[in-house]
């Protein structure tokens, strides 16, 4: 199961420079020039979590795998997108095939790096990058609404259920506020879904502030702080010039030396992918044996079963119990034959609701 994060802004705001770091290669070039990323380059990054180490150390695991988030590196937009400005068609398209969006948003002053609109403004910019995915998403829903509306004239019961969530995310377009600011019942949000709406991307903001701003921020980032808690979204601070050096850096030893010349407590970019795996609503649980100790991702509210097949087809299928415990009670036990001797171990079984950090082995016969 793939989940995945466009990151999207103004040319040269520091995207590919971010995605560069996140990945740890040089697969996307950073130039600085408008739409120098061309095609979306995608990269899977660790999710980083300490219970990994923990629980392969009680379960002896000489391999430890993490759970993964994929990244796509998509071209800058400008004002103009929607009606295929630059490279307006392919961008939009680009970020409809993605789960969220990590609105990369530039936050710092430097006369050498050319801005799109010729000045610093964050909230600008924001707005700049939101209309353009309103006005496609507008454009979008009046042709279906009006098409669908002749339909539910006649008793068409798909043409009403696709207007019963299209037509209160028009109004709301219509009124300047993005589709995911509508509420949507939870019998229907399969269908809202199905829209496909742009602007019904859950956002996290980057603020790519300079190396002197990356621990505490600085005015630039402080209004998209305030701007993303007025929104309910997300947002976290970092320097995507830091995050470039970091990558070069060849040991944990040496990254937490030059993170802490510069008063950090870690990477930036932890920030960025925590920040948005949780945009997504995911959760981890785990696998481990004395051959590997692996995470595992699976969206919040997954039943057991469907964790099961996240891991294997066969597993799902032939589904039987999940042997569960606890994450803080098999580090509390020493492991799963302590957790076992304890009562901490339960069987469960397909329609148990999965808890983040659960360590699961799955019964099954196929």
């Amino acid at each position: 199961m793939g989940f995945n994060c466009g990151i999207v802004g103004l040319p040269n705001v520091g995207k590919s420079t971010l995605f560069n770091a996140l990945t740890a290669t040089a697969a996307a070039e950073a130039a600085n020039y408008p739409f120098c990323t061309i095609e979306p380059n995608i990269g899977r990054v660790a999710v980083p979590d300490d219970r990994l180490q923990a629980i392969a150390r009680l379960a002896k695991s000489p391999r430890i795998v993490p759970t993964v988030l994929e990244f796509v590196d998509i071209a800058g937009l400008v004002r103009g997108a929607s009606k295929g400005e630059g490279l307006g068609n392919r961008f939009l398209g680009n970020i409809r095939a993605v789960d969220a969006i990590a609105h990369v948003v530039r936050c710092f002053d430097d006369a050498g790096v050319h801005h799109v609109e010729g000045a610093v403004d964050p909230l600008r910019d924001i707005d700049t990058v939101e209309t353009e995915l309103m006005l496609a998403d507008l454009e979008s829903l009046e042709r279906r609404v009006d098409a669908a509306a002749k339909r539910a004239l006649v008793g068409d019961k798909e043409a009403q259920r696709l207007l019963s969530v299209a037509e209160p995310a028009l109004a709301a377009i219509r009124a300047g506020r993005p589709a995911r600011t509508v509420t949507v019942a939870p019998e229907l949000s399969r269908d809202f879904r199905d829209l496909q709406l742009l602007s019904s991307k859950p956002v996290l903001y980057v603020c790519n502030v300079d190396e002197a701003a990356a621990a505490a921020g600085n005015d630039h980032s402080a209004r998209v702080l305030a701007r993303a808690a007025e929104e309910g979204a997300a947002a976290v601070i970092i320097s995507a010039a830091i995050e470039a050096e970091v990558a070069q850096l060849d040991t944990a030893a040496e990254i937490a030396e030059f993170l802490d010349s510069l008063g950090l407590a870690e990477a930036g970019l932890n920030q960025v992918i925590r920040a948005g795996y949780g945009l997504l609503h995911l959760l981890t649980f785990f696998t481990a044996d004395p051959t590997e100790t692996r995470a595992w991702t699976v969206v919040d509210g997954a039943t057991a079963r469907q964790a099961a097949g996240s891991i294997h087809t066969d597993f799902a299928r032939g589904f039987i119990c999940a042997e569960t415990i606890a994450y803080d009670d098999y580090i509390a036990r020493g492991g799963e034959q302590g957790a076992k001797e304890a009562g901490k171990m339960r069987q469960e079984g397909r329609d148990y609701t999965v808890r983040d950090g659960d360590v699961l082995l799955f019964r099954f016969n196929v």
